[in-house]
């Protein structure tokens, strides 16, 4: 479980493919404390570390979450956010963020809007999903790329966030240019109450 609250954005040190899965190492502060088998948000995928030495870890993604994220598409030395789990008596600061992604988005705009950025985020809409609650609403939560923000002129198929100086320096957002796909994950309260409406 996680809070959408980014701690740093670390840096890919190195790629390994092994079969349909993909190996990620990485560079940050905090790799020390971490211990095997501890859970980290990924771009707002939660992955498990399995190996680490130094400042250096490492944690696999499979194919399901390469086929459903934009980990896949990662170089060395792109930066990716990190955020460890929670800790249950602490503050909840974003939203509520499981760490499972539901699917990319394309960044169609960045405007710079007198010391902060609107980001403007297109996804593929369906119908059966979106009834589900795999949407987005105004002023509401959002995930993208593990950062938990407000929803700004939602609309069926995409939306926009605004990006505070701090967010757009200590995330991989000052690198989110038009083009680019970052990962989504949309609000499980929404999930839950869009399916208690339709069992009613």
């Amino acid at each position: 479980m996680f809070s959408g609250i980014v701690e740093e954005a670390a840096t890919v040190v190195a790629l390994e493919k092994d079969k349909g899965n993909l190996h990620l190492s990485l560079k940050c502060s905090f790799t020390p404390e971490l211990k095997i088998d501890q859970s980290v948000a990924h771009n707002g995928v939660c992955l498990t570390v399995v190996r680490k030495e130094g400042e250096v870890y490492t944690v696999t993604a499979i194919q399901e979450t390469l086929e459903k994220s934009n980990l896949g598409k990662l170089k060395v030395g792109d930066k990716v956010n990190l955020e460890r789990s929670m800790i249950m008596n602490g503050r909840l600061d974003g939203h509520i963020v499981q760490g499972h992604v539901d699917q990319t988005a394309e960044c169609l705009e960045v405007k710079e809007a007198d010391g902060s950025w609107y980001y403007t985020f297109r996804y593929d809409i369906d119908k059966e999903k979106a009834a589900q609650g795999y949407m987005t609403v105004e002023k509401g939560s959002v995930c993208v790329n593990g950062v938990s923000l407000t929803v700004v002129n939602s609309r069926d198929d995409r939306f926009s966030v605004a990006i505070i100086p701090y967010t757009y320096e200590f995330t991989n957002f000052h690198q989110i240019q038009p083009g680019t796909l970052v990962n989504l994950e949309f609000d499980i309260l929404g999930k839950y109450i869009s399916r208690l409406m339709a069992l009613k």
